[in-house]
This record gives structure tokens, C-alpha cells and sequence, in this order.
């Protein structure tokens, strides 16, 4: 992902998760932030079309969550797991197997980069989706109040690495 892309993720952003909005400006945090874990899923089937997709992981703390549609001054020093914030398809694009390698990829590299696991919020009803990429619901007091947030039946979910 490069400055570039951001008003196409920003756009998809707002098909994808029309109830979860986060703007452009979420999205150039995390990129300035983070830029490795920030990717455009596209392929040479689509020349010329905007992204099919897009992916935003970042280090971040075991058993927490950022706020929806908030700026983060820095990534935490104590990191101890790479959040993946955003999984966006185009609808277009949805069900063909974009979501396998694009997730494989993110664990490959927090793998290489000595992370224990991944950490997501699954909202809009994607815990099983989640779960056949090898995540769990992790149950906490602490999270269930904190992910209010997100909407009913918003769920945190780990995969180990």
C-alpha cells in the first residue's frame, strides 16, 4: 500500500464495513505507522480496476483492541502480537480465495518476525470466517466491554503462529 491507494481503501472501507466506518486518515496512521503490515490485495485479472481488496496489521498488545476510527500517536513498545486490523474484499471479488494468501502472507511475516500469534475483532457475523483461518475467540471481562464498540456480536479471536 502507498499513499496512493488510500482513497481506494478508504472507498472499500466504506462498501466492506459500512456500520464499522473508519476514514482515510485511519488508514495513512497506519500506513505511517506501520507500511509492511499495510497491503493492496489486487491481481493481473484486474488492470486498470480499483484494489479487490486490502489488508492493515500492525504490533500491537495481547488482549487489546484500538478504538474504531481513532489515530494511534505510536505502536506500543510492548507489543506482544500483530493485530490485523482490516481484511477488505470487493464484493466482486468475495468467495474466490483472495482471503487465504493474503492471511497466510501476514502470519508468515509476524512468524519471521518472532510474533506469537495474531489478534483481530471479527464484526458483521465473521467468526466463522475467521475461525477457518485457524482463530479462536479468546472470551476476557475486559474485551467484552471494550468491544461494544463494534457492534453486537463483535468477537476478539487470537491464532496462535
Amino acid at each position: 500500500m502507498t499513499d496512493g491507494d488510500l482513497d481506494a481503501v478508504a472507498a472499500l472501507a466504506l462498501v466492506a464495513f459500512p456500520d464499522h466506518y473508519e476514514g482515510r486518515d485511519c488508514f495513512a496512521n497506519r500506513l505511517a505507522l506501520h507500511p509492511q503490515g499495510c497491503l493492496v490485495l489486487d491481481g493481473p485479472d484486474r488492470p486498470g480496476q480499483a484494489a479487490a481488496g486490502y489488508m492493515v496489521a500492525y504490533p500491537w498488545r495481547a488482549g487489546e483492541a484500538p478504538a474504531l476510527n481513532t489515530l494511534i500517536d505510536a505502536l506500543p513498545d510492548d507489543a506482544d502480537l500483530i493485530y490485523l486490523h482490516d481484511l477488505a474484499l470487493h464484493p466482486q471479488v468475495r468467495g474466490q480465495g483472495w482471503s487465504r494468501p493474503a492471511v497466510e502472507r501476514l502470519a508468515g511475516d509476524a512468524r519471521a518476525a518472532g510474533s506469537p500469534a495474531l489478534a483481530l475483532v471479527a464484526v458483521n457475523d465473521a467468526e466463522p470466517f475467521w475461525a477457518r483461518h485457524g482463530f479462536a475467540v479468546e472470551e476476557s471481562p475486559a474485551m467484552t466491554r471494550k468491544l461494544a464498540s463494534y457492534g453486537p456480536g463483535a468477537r476478539y479471536m487470537v491464532r496462535p503462529l
